[in-house]
Parts: structure tokens; sequence; C-alpha cells
């Protein structure tokens, strides 16, 4: 090849090719945003804009983060920074039935901001301004004329199939059925979706998703209202087209796991491709973990398409006071988030009767449920009283000689939101996650980048596993080899929903990430806070220094020197739509 042939070379570095094949030292050339060569020898790169020095470095495909709630940051924000920052290319709106597509700009908003803690006075005015589409089709042609950051993928969200069709009100009332006009409605809608490139549907069946607003306030996601029969029929469509199903189970009902995984077996029909949200080896149960590895065996066995959704990752989650999505699966802690005032919670949690239930709910170890319902197991980050922090409930509750119900509550009257602290609820322990991670029924995935804003920050989920693997390979007891790590977060993601992505072979589109493995040796658990754009609030994020180098998009640099560089979501020519391979 001449001296000009490339837009930029890298020059140098251990390769991935993101098919789990052996990497190498290898020499990349890229050119009108694909990958123009591999070579095993030096290219010559005189009169080439941009050379990039990898030796001692490791080039992969650009990462795929394949469950976010960036709906709405990315039409404010479309660089979406955060995860670009960290090696993600490619990232997947549309979650948990929460699409921002055929709803109105309140609806949208509405069953979106209180389940994903974004606050409502911030999402609200940008859709009442930016939202002008109401189909799939025309959410496609939007998207198509944003300054993309990552590529942008998507499922169409079944509470806001619901909202659009039925209205905010008839679809959260269980007595109410859709029409069948308003099912061929549906039908029809989730048709346009699939001919447009959307990956399948994603629907909701967790009752403690609730909705934000005046209008329903309080009820469960429109999604967790429908029959099954309504489900069957949308995926029929998801059938015809080859596409995925999305859903998240009732964890106060683990039996309706089955319905899901009914729906998968092919046998004299289609398998459908169906992943579930999410294998956690969760501290407060201690079944579920070993039984949804079973179910996925199995069902696989049969003739199904499934995939668990795995954090790669302890479980981490951050409360402001009683702020948490967890309490809302009990009883006691749903009547108080309830509430929308101070007042009006704290006549609540100081009223002895209310203290009596949730002390009733907190003893009940044996009940379906997420949080372990331990204080002693929950740290005090930040407090007013600085005499408190660092130290877990149970340990002041033992002090003081209260019971710890009643001292929790106690400090969230007294200091509100302004009593800060931590749990970890799954994944603490070190074997098990690298015993998970090697599951095959597993998408190595479930960051939920854009939402939980105060809750969590997993926005390096990729580093994060990719540090696990190779301090095993270090320790002389691999779990499996770099490559084949690589190739769970790039192309096996990729190839299981049926995009164009993950992978950078002569001809691919020059999605990938330059990085320091040495540095993947710090703490990468750790949290901070950052601003999150045109949003003027700050978040939980990730910082990491010296590991990712370079991200480039499209053949675009999106991070040059470890730096988000200012063009990105600004100016177009970096990440596009991906639709869905016929």
């Amino acid at each position: 090849m001449t001296a000009s042939t490339f837009d930029v070379v890298i020059t140098g570095g251990r390769y991935f090719d993101g098919t789990g094949g052996p990497s190498a030292l290898r020499h990349i050339g890229i050119k009108d945003g694909r990958i123009a060569a591999v070579s095993e020898t030096p290219l010559q790169y005189q009169g080439t804009p941009r050379v990039i020095d990898a030796y001692g470095h490791w080039i992969t495909p650009g990462f795929l983060d394949t469950h976010t709630h960036y709906d709405a940051e990315m039409i404010v924000a479309p660089s979406l920074s955060e995860s670009v920052r960290h090696g993600v290319t490619t990232v997947l709106v549309g979650s948990c039935s929460l699409s921002m597509i055929c709803s109105e700009a309140e609806d949208a908003s509405d069953i979106f901001t209180r389940v994903e803690t974004v606050p409502r006075e911030k999402v609200l005015p940008i859709l009442q301004e930016k939202k002008t589409w109401s189909t799939p089709r025309q959410w496609v042609e939007f998207v198509q004329k944003q300054p993309l950051g990552p590529n942008l993928i998507s499922f169409l969200g079944h509470s806001d199939l619901r909202v659009g069709t039925m209205g905010l009100l008839d679809s959260t009332d269980r007595k109410i059925k859709p029409t069948e006009a308003q099912m061929q409605q549906m039908e029809a809608t989730l048709t346009e979706a699939m001919e447009a490139g959307f990956l399948g549907l994603s629907t909701m069946c967790l009752k403690w998703d609730k909705i934000d607003g005046d209008r329903a306030w309080s009820k469960s996601l429109p999604s967790t209202y429908a029959r099954w029969s309504e489900l069957r029929r949308l995926n029929k469509i998801l059938r015809k087209y080859r596409r995925v199903h999305q859903g998240a189970p009732n964890a106060a009902n683990p039996l309706q796991i089955f319905e899901y995984l009914i729906e998968t077996l092919g046998w004299i029909r289609k398998p459908l491709k169906t992943t579930l949200i999410a294998l956690i080896d969760l501290k407060g149960n201690k079944t579920v973990r070993p039984m949804a590895q079973i179910s996925s065996r199995v069902v696989n066995w049969l003739g199904g398409a499934f995939r668990w959704q795995l954090l790669p990752t302890p479980f981490t989650v951050y409360a402001d006071g009683i702020d948490v999505v967890f309490f809302e699966e009990f009883g006691a802690g749903e009547m108080a988030l309830d509430l929308r005032t101070q007042v009006e919670r704290n006549s609540l949690l100081q009223n002895e009767d209310y203290r009596r239930q949730f002390r009733k709910f907190y003893g009940q170890k044996l009940s379906p449920r997420v949080w372990q319902r331990d204080f002693g197991d929950a740290i005090i980050l930040e407090c007013p009283d600085a005499n408190l922090v660092g130290k877990n409930f149970d340990e002041v509750a033992r002090a003081r000689k209260v019971h710890v119900v009643d001292l929790f509550l106690d400090l969230v009257v007294q200091f509100g939101r302004q009593l800060r602290w931590y749990t970890t609820v799954g994944n603490h322990k070190r074997e098990v996650i690298r015993e998970l991670v090697q599951d095959k029924h597993t998408l190595i995935t479930f960051s939920d980048a854009g939402a939980h804003i105060r809750n969590m920050a997993f926005y390096n989920l990729p580093l994060r596993f990719l540090k696990l693997v190779k301090e095993t390979i270090e320790e002389g007891k691999p779990i499996m080899s770099m490559e084949h790590a690589v190739w769970r977060l790039t192309g096996e993601q990729a190839d299981w929903l049926g995009i164009e992505a993950g992978k950078i072979r002569v001809g691919d589109r020059a999605d990938l990430v330059v990085l320091n493995p040495e540095a993947l040796n710090q703490n990468l658990e750790q949290v901070t806070w950052g601003d999150m754009e045109n949003f003027g609030l700050q978040r939980l994020v990730n910082r990491n220094p010296g590991v990712v180098k370079h991200v480039l998009i499209n053949g675009k640099i999106a991070v040059e020197n470890e730096a988000v560089v200012p063009e990105l979501g600004k100016e177009m020519g970096f990440g596009q739509f991906l639709p869905a391979r016929t």
C-alpha cells in the first residue's frame, strides 16, 4: 500500500479481533471508517494524519453495553461520554419496557423517571421540547440526524408501546385488556419497529418499578399489567423476524420465569431469543443463582435460545436516606416511597404502627427479595453527625440500645437525604463471580448506564470483567483466555443480538479501543461524582486513569490520550444507528 493509504495507523499493539481467535502483535491501518489492513509487519505511514503508538497495549474491538437507560440523555447529550471514555462504542437503549418512542412526552417521562431515578423535572422538559416523533421509524429518522457519540441500538419498550396504544390510565388498569383493534395496532407498531431495525421488544414483570407524575403515581409499569396472551401475540412477530425478547421476571413470583422459558423454546416453531434480568448471586436469597443456572441449561438443551444478563462485579448500591429502589420490594418501604414530601414521610416514619410493619417485613428473611434486609451490612458513608460515618446501622443501634429498624428510621427523619449509605446486595464472592462469568448461557452486561444516577455506577463494566479474567491468568488459574474474554464483551454479544459490531477484521467498521492492561490493576470498583452533561446534575461515575488510552468510533478518534475529544456529541460521523440484520 502507498504511504497515503490510511487515515489512521495503530502500531504494534496486541490485537484481538473479537472472534475469540488468537491474539498477536499487529499493526492496524484504517481508511474511510473501516479496517483497511491488519499486518504482522509495520505499515508505511508517512503522510498518515494520525499515528497511534500501541506498543505494550491491547487493541480490542469497541465494547458493547447492551443494557443502558440513555433514552433521554442521548437526546440532549448524544456523546454519552461516560461510557465512551471506558471503551464502549455501542450502547443499547429501550431496556426494561422503557423506550421513549410511541407515548406522548409526559407519558414517556412518567414511566421512566421514578423507575430509573432520573429527576422528572429534568427529563420532562427535554421530551416536551425535543420529542417530535411518535413511531419507531420517525425515531430512527431523528436518531440518524443526531451527532451520536457511540453507535446506538434499541429495543421497543412494551410499557411505551402499551401507553402509546391504550393511554396511560387504561394501560395501568388490571381490569382493562386491550381491544382487538388495539392489539392489532400494537402488532403493527412492533412490525414497523422490526422493519426499521429494532433488535426486538423489552418487557417488564417486576411489580416494584413504579410510575412518576400526578396521573398514575406509584402504579406499576404498564408492561406488568399485560396478560401472557398479549405477549404471545407480540412474540410471534419477534420470531418471524428472528429478533430478541428482553424481560424481567417478577421477583415476588419466581415461578413466573417459566412463562419466559416456555416462550423461548422452539420445537415446532422458531426458538425465540430471550434474555432476562438478571443472574445475580444474591446475599439475601441463595436459591436464585443455582435455580437460574439450572433453568437456563435445561431450556437451552431443549432447544431454546436463552441468555441471562450477568453483571461481572459486586452489585454495590448507594442510597440517600430511604430513597433506593429495593425498598419498593416490601410493603412498608413501598408505603414510604409512595409519599412525595419529606413532611408526609416523616409523619409516617415516626408512626409506631408503621414501624411495627417495617420491623415485621425486615424480619421476613425467607420472603422473595433482592435486598438482604440486613442493616448490619449497610455502611454509613455521609451524615451530618460525623461520628456515625464509617459505621453500620446495626452497631449504632446496639450502642444506642434500640432496634436497628427504629435507628434507621430515626436517622432518616433527622437527616433525610443527607444520610448516605451503601450496601452490596450480591456478587460479593470472588470465587462465585469467577464461576458465573464462565456460564455460556449468559451475556456479560447489565450496567444500567444512565440510570440510578445517585445509586450505582458500572460504566466501566467491560474493564472490570477484563481485570477479573486477567487476575486469574496471573494467578495461574485462568478461567478463560483473554481472547475469549474480549469476545464475550464484543463479538459474542453482537452476533447474538444480530448487529454489525464487535469485530475489527479487515473490512469491519473501525470501532476499537487501545488500552493499557497494566493499569487494570487499580481499584475499578471505586466511584466518584461527575457532571451529567446538559442536565445540571452530579451523578456517580467511574474514573480509571491510565487504562483506556484511545477510542475510535467509525474510524474517528473519540478518546485521545485518555481525554474525550470536544467534537464527540457535537459533530456527525462518529456513532450511527445500527439496524438489526434481517
